[in-house]
């Protein structure tokens, strides 16, 4: 048996140039049942308004272990983006979490001991994209739910790179954070 995973938090963008409204930016936290993250994803069971959490399942009756809690990162207003939100973004999510257990990246033996909270990003315009490429959707929320998991159980970026890094990667949306000398 692997060691216990009491609480591991990763984040991961992937977006396809040009499509803005396709971005993903999952937050995750994942950690086991009777721990931290386990408190926190029983106590997201009560509805908060505008961010309703959801249940990441990957068809009716296929609710993905570990378990995983969806929360949106905006207010989800109208139902056209809660419609993405419980469709093409649920389902990415929920691939992503099983596919993290196939390739053995979640330890199998865990799964039913550990516990995911994601919030995701629906952009608010998204739904009144003309041309919304779905499918782009799903792979970036996909990808993005994959690397963001893989990140957390490895402890990715090490706190070596941060260090490193630390006066050279800035913000990429804060052009104040740059220094301007």
């Amino acid at each position: 048996m692997t060691s216990k995973i009491i609480f591991k938090a990763g984040e991961a963008t992937v977006f396809s140039p040009g499509k803005d409204v396709t971005a993903a930016m999952p937050e995750i936290l994942i950690g086991a049942v009777d721990g931290p993250v386990g408190q926190a994803f029983a106590n997201m069971m009560a509805q908060s308004k505008g961010h309703t959490a959801m249940f990441a399942v990957r068809d009716i009756n296929q609710l993905v272990r570990p378990a995983t809690m969806m929360v949106p990162k905006v207010t989800l207003k109208d139902s056209a983006n809660i419609e993405l939100f419980g469709g093409v973004v649920q389902a990415a999510t929920a691939d992503a979490v099983l596919d993290c257990v196939i390739e053995g990246i979640i330890p199998r033996d865990q799964a039913n001991d550990l516990c995911i909270i994601s919030l995701v990003w629906i952009d608010p315009g998204c739904a009144k994209e003309a041309n919304l490429d779905k499918a782009d959707m799903y792979k970036n929320n996909y990808e993005a739910t994959k690397l963001a998991i893989k990140r957390a159980l490895n402890d990715e970026p090490s706190i070596e790179e941060l260090i490193k890094n630390r006066d050279t990667i800035k913000h990429c949306m804060w052009e104040d954070s740059w220094d301007q000398k």
